[in-house]
């Protein structure tokens, strides 16, 4: 391990189909959205085959993991849980040969049991178990977890977040967070932290957790990022159209992933993936592809 990229915690850790050792190797994880409203493709992956599709393009891309969401994080009406259930679900049943880690980003207890039973391997909270049976749900199943920090109840406005050290508040949250979980009986190679870039932050807070990751992951569990076109990468450049945020963003993942990072949560799969595989290959993590220049 180089100077340039901090030591990561869990260094070798088996989800699903994959095995990861975080000490020399970076994890793309590739977004699909079964909603009408997301974030990032506005309802593009809404219908089934459409999701479906988007996740085996993304596994043919070199992701290594998808994550199948039913509700965005953003303030808005509550979806009833059989919805998200019928949203999720069957994307994960699709998917479950695919060969990649599933996730499924949700923070109701209900889904993840549903989503489990069809395949899924991973929770992704962005409540930081919100849910009081969100870890019995973990401890039964033997699922990871991503530990996610942010403020706001689920789909309620959190309006002019202030901090005093935006780090330093986020690294007690997930630390308090995730004795909640082990206390419950979630085993700690099980758990995954994410500091929550833009959740419930202002851009200044989400560039001083990027500045100063190392911090959160000096934890001592795998760090991931979920930077991907977020309006703190939008703000730094000027660039409102989330469209023209793919440079800005992959500039993100690189400097996170210096910082400690080792899974990054992505909407633009094939750009990303080169740019972690290219880290690699100068750390010497990994050996190129092939050797013919010079030879």
């Amino acid at each position: 391990m180089t100077a340039s990229t901090p030591t990561t915690g869990g260094m070798v850790r088996t989800i699903g189909p994959r095995t990861f050792d975080f000490s020399r190797q970076v994890a793309v994880m590739a977004i699909v959205n079964r909603t009408p409203d997301s974030f990032y493709d506005r309802g593009r992956t809404d219908a089934l085959d459409a999701a479906v599709a988007a996740g085996l393009r993304a596994v043919h891309d070199g992701a290594d993991w998808i994550d199948i969401g039913g509700a965005k994080f953003a303030p808005g009406p509550a979806i009833p849980v059989a919805e998200e259930i019928d949203r999720v679900v069957p994307v994960v049943a699709a998917l479950a040969d695919a060969g990649a880690v599933i996730s499924v980003d949700t923070f109701h207890a209900e889904v993840a049991m549903e989503a489990i039973a069809a395949g899924a391997h991973v929770v992704n909270d962005t409540t930081g178990l919100s849910d009081p049976g969100m870890a019995a749900v973990l401890v039964e199943t033997g699922a990871s977890i991503v530990v996610t920090h942010s403020l706001a109840k689920p789909r309620t406005a959190h309006p002019s977040p202030r901090y005093d050290d935006v780090v330093a508040e986020v690294v007690d949250y997930l630390r308090d967070r995730v004795a909640r979980a082990e206390a419950a009986g979630v085993a700690s190679d099980r758990i995954i932290v994410d500091p929550g870039h833009d959740l419930n932050k202002h851009t200044l807070d989400s560039l001083e957790l990027t500045r100063r990751l190392d911090e959160v992951v000096a934890l001592g569990y795998p760090t991931l990022v979920a930077l991907s076109n977020k309006d703190f990468v939008g703000e730094s450049l000027g660039r409102r159209d989330r469209s023209q945020r793919v440079e800005g963003s992959i500039a993100a993942a690189v400097y996170s992933v210096m910082r400690g990072a080792r899974i990054v949560r992505v909407h633009n799969v094939r750009e990303t993936v080169d740019a972690m595989r290219m880290i690699e290959a100068i750390e010497g993590w990994r050996e190129p592809v092939f050797l013919e220049h010079n030879r």
